[in-house]
This record gives structure tokens, C-alpha cells and sequence, in this order.
């Protein structure tokens, strides 16, 4: 089974970072060969209970965390094959919800206290895997912070970003508005398509 996570960082239902990230899931799905097959999970953030990272500064190998409230989250990012990732731009950066799940997942890199320097860390996640961001934010969104911010927890979880979508709202009041621009949604689908040619690209 291919395992297709999908995480989404919007407070809104239904919001046009949902509406993108399934359209990517599914023509992702869609496109990987006949003969692999593969499932979808999508974590919407808002409805869980994340505690703010507590900075304890030990680590908790070989465990995640000492705080469990997302222990099934954890598991499903070291198990999955393909991570899509959205958050709304809010202040320059990703939303709240995006930035709790972020600074939890420290874990997966702890301190290597034992064999080398304080700034040293231990690669709990041997296995690279493809991945793609969704950014979505107005008209006059600075899209970049949000931008760096998710593409270093890739790098810290060990996904490769291999693209982006970015959607400008023309009215923060309509909810899930990018359902009606079909440029974002095709390049949403030729994204999905893109991913499916990465299966195999990272296998350990």
C-alpha cells in the first residue's frame, strides 16, 4: 500500500487549501501505475488537541515525545510515502495549527548526546520521500516566510519538495474560492501527475 498523507494547517472546512490538497491527493493517486495500490489520509490539524512544544531538551528515543496527544500523526509521517502539506499565510508565516504540528515534530531529530557536539542530531527517518506544499493567502500575501518555514520541516522529516501550488484569494470571505479558478485546480492535477513519476525515486 502506498500510504498518501495529506495535512492541512487551514481552520476552515472545506477551505481552498482542502479543496487543493485533495485535488493533488487524488491525481496523485490517479496516476501512479495500475498495479500499486494506494490510500489517501488527510489530517485536518484544527480538530486535534496538539500541546506547544514544551522545549524539555531531552530526548525521548525511542519514542516521539513525551507528550502522546499525536502519536497516530507521528506515525503516519514516518510511515507515509508521499507528505502534502497546505497552510494558509497568516503574518508572513503558516497558520498557528501548522506551527504547533512543526515544533512537535523536533523528535524526529534528537540531540546525539552520547557521539558528538550539542548541535548535533540523531536521523531517526532513514527514507526520503516526495512531497509538495500548498500555500494560499490574498492578493497582497508575502508568500515566501510561509515558504521556508514548511519547506524546512520537510527537510527536517526527510521530504523532498517537488512542487507548489500557490492560490491568491481575491475575497477572504468566500470560502473554498479556488474551486472556481480552473488554472490553480489544473495545475493542482498536473502536480498530482508530476508526484506519481517520483514513486520508487527515494526507496532505501
Amino acid at each position: 500500500m502506498i500510504k498518501i498523507l495529506v495535512i492541512s494547517a487551514s481552520p476552515v472546512e472545506d477551505s481552498s487549501t482542502d479543496i487543493l490538497l485533495n485535488t493533488i491527493a487524488n491525481s496523485l493517486k490517479n496516476s501512479l501505475p495500475q498495479d500499486k495500490d494506494a490510500g489517501i489520509s488527510f489530517i485536518k490539524l484544527n480538530e486535534l488537541q496538539i500541546k506547544p512544544c514544551q522545549a524539555c531538551g531531552e530526548s525521548p528515543s525511542p519514542k516521539f515525545c513525551f507528550y502522546d496527544e499525536i502519536d497516530d500523526v507521528y506515525k503516519q509521517i514516518a510511515e507515509c510515502d508521499y507528505m502534502l502539506f497546505g497552510s494558509p499565510v497568516y503574518f508572513d508565516s503558516v497558520s498557528a495549527q501548522a506551527k504547533l504540528l512543526i515544533d512537535r515534530c523536533n523528535c524526529f531529530r534528537p540531540p546525539d548526546y552520547k557521539n558528538s557536539s550539542d548541535f548535533d542530531f540523531l536521523k531517526i527517518l532513514k527514507k526520503k520521500r516526495p512531497g509538495a506544499m500548498v500555500i494560499v493567502g490574498g492578493e497582497q500575501t508575502w508568500y515566501e516566510g510561509t515558504r521556508r518555514v514548511i519547506a524546512g520541516f520537510f527537510k527536517w522529516i526527510e521530504v523532498v519538495n517537488n512542487g507548489m501550488i500557490q492560490y491568491s484569494s481575491t475575497d477572504y470571505n468566500i470560502k473554498g474560492s479556488v474551486k472556481e479558478n480552473v488554472e490553480i485546480i489544473n495545475e493542482a492535477k498536473q502536480l498530482g501527475k508530476f508526484l506519481a513519476t517520483k514513486w520508487g525515486d527515494f526507496d532505501a
